[in-house]
């Protein structure tokens, strides 16, 4: 993950690269899922080693966009809320857009992932201006974020 550190409403946090917004996207939707996120619900969602989990969520955690208290359950700082809101929302509407376009729904998925991430804000604001499309498809909960 990356080290730079940006500003959100005055507090400075680490900006994250595609890893961690997709750690902070599967949080949110095992949140929306489960009520609550342990590591290894992470684990279990993205296929990663438990170490590894453990090691990311460690440096989200000091990265301020995660906390932990003593009962283990990893919940989003209002800066880590922002940004899975923000990917999440952009892979629904990408999913959508590529199935209504013929993509089959695993591959539109796939590929809507990696593209939430590169897009800048601009662009993805005149692409969901121009189709308009809903994202009622995230209230079901129903992608694989990574």
């Amino acid at each position: 993950m990356s080290v730079a550190l940006a500003e959100i409403e005055g507090v400075r946090i680490m900006e994250l690269n595609k890893s961690g917004q997709d750690y902070l996207e599967a949080i949110l939707i095992v949140r929306k899922q489960r009520g609550v996120v342990r590591e290894i619900d992470l684990v279990n969602r993205l296929g990663y080693a438990k170490p590894s989990v453990s090691i990311a969520v460690r440096k989200l955690r000091n990265g301020g966009f995660l906390s932990m208290g003593d009962d283990k359950l990893i919940r989003l700082t209002d800066a880590g809320k922002e940004i899975a809101e923000k990917m999440y929302a952009r892979h629904c509407f990408f999913t959508t857009l590529f199935i209504a376009l013929g993509i089959e729904p695993t591959q539109a998925e796939k590929e809507a992932c990696e593209i939430e991430h590169d897009v800048s804000d601009e662009t993805f604001d005149r692409i969901q201006a121009r189709y308009a499309l809903c994202n009622a498809c995230c209230e079901e909960v129903k992608f694989h974020a990574g």
